[in-house]
C-alpha cells in the first residue's frame, strides 16, 4: 500500500449491525464516540443498521428486519388503498 495516502485517522474499527449483532472489524476513518472490546482489544464502534448478514439480498431471506418501524408504518398506511 502506498505511504501517505490515507488520511491520519484511519484506523481499525469495529462495525456492528443492529438487527442481528453481528461485528466485523476492518479500517475507516468514520467517527464514533462509542468503544468497544472486540477479541481482546478496544476499538471504536460505528453502529449500522444493515449489512450483509441481515440483508436479504445477501441472505437470501425475503424477511427485511426493520429495526426502525418504517416497513410497518409503509404497510399501515397503503393498506386502505390495497383493499380497494
Amino acid at each position: 500500500m502506498k505511504k501517505g495516502i490515507h488520511p491520519e485517522n484511519y484506523r481499525p474499527v469495529v462495525f456492528k449491525d443492529m438487527s442481528n449483532g453481528d461485528m466485523f472489524l476492518s479500517r475507516s476513518c468514520a467517527r464514533s464516540n462509542e468503544t468497544i472490546e472486540f477479541e481482546g482489544q478496544e476499538y471504536p464502534l460505528i453502529k449500522l443498521e444493515i449489512s450483509s448478514t441481515s440483508h436479504p439480498f445477501y441472505t437470501g431471506k425475503a424477511k427485511l428486519v426493520d429495526t426502525a418501524g418504517r416497513v410497518d408504518k409503509f404497510m399501515s398506511r397503503y393498506a386502505v388503498m390495497k383493499k380497494k
